[in-house]
């Protein structure tokens, strides 16, 4: 990447997931997120989301430390209204200097064990979108406080959220494998009989039977 590393460059290789985000904010009371090891991935400012980004490496750092770059990616959708922008320099992994429950959605794509270090900032009721890199929609499926909401397909460099036949989703291809204790230790996901991009669950503090408080479409 080197040091003029960019959004516009990042695209290039990961492509625009900016309409998975519109996706998930048109069906749910999305109005902050908290993406953690963002690295330079600004696609869910692009849907008009306050984000704050945490990331360590220092392409990222530099990036978000260019408050007109920052901006003139935000306005390649013509006529969009910037949204607020915070980036934190820090490994997520220890404490940051954020509120508890204080995110409607927690990001955790390809960046580690997000959901064991950050899910005391998302508000009950909110969202979490995963996918099984090292392991954390694995960790968060086995979770009892985690309800399955939507499953997220990528294909063609299109974006599509299946919320029907949920059951089919999150079942291991081995249900020993389906072990919360050696998925962390390996950082590893599991195979799934029907594998998706990333998964999109809601979060309710306190165990129940149902859905109660979850945030509706």
């Amino acid at each position: 990447m080197g040091t003029s590393a960019t959004w516009a460059t990042y695209r290039g290789s990961i492509g625009d997931r900016s309409p998975m985000f519109d996706a998930i904010a048109g069906g749910w009371p999305v109005r902050d997120a908290l993406y953690p090891g963002s690295y330079l991935d600004i696609s869910p400012s692009l849907s008009g989301v306050a984000v704050t980004y945490v990331d360590t490496d220092r392409r990222a750092v530099r990036y978000f430390a260019d408050d007109d770059l920052v901006g003139s990616d935000l306005l390649v959708r013509s006529g969009a209204h910037p949204p607020a922008v915070t980036f934190l320099g820090m490994d997520y992994t220890e404490a940051l200097p954020l509120a508890p429950a204080s995110f409607d959605l927690l990001i955790s794509l390809f960046a580690g064990p997000v959901w064991d270090h950050c899910q005391t900032y998302l508000r009950p009721g909110g969202l979490l979108l995963a996918n099984t890199s090292h392991g954390d929609a694995c960790v968060a499926a086995l979770d009892p406080r985690t309800t399955l909401l939507a499953a997220v397909h990528h294909r063609d460099g299109r974006y599509r959220l299946d919320t029907e036949d949920l059951g089919q989703y999150l079942v291991p291809k081995d249900a020993r494998a389906n072990d919360v204790d050696s998925i962390r230790r390996s950082g590893r996901g599991i195979a799934y009989t029907r594998p998706a991009f990333a998964y999109l669950f809601t979060y309710h503090p306190v165990a129940s039977s149902g859905p109660t408080g979850a945030m509706k479409p």
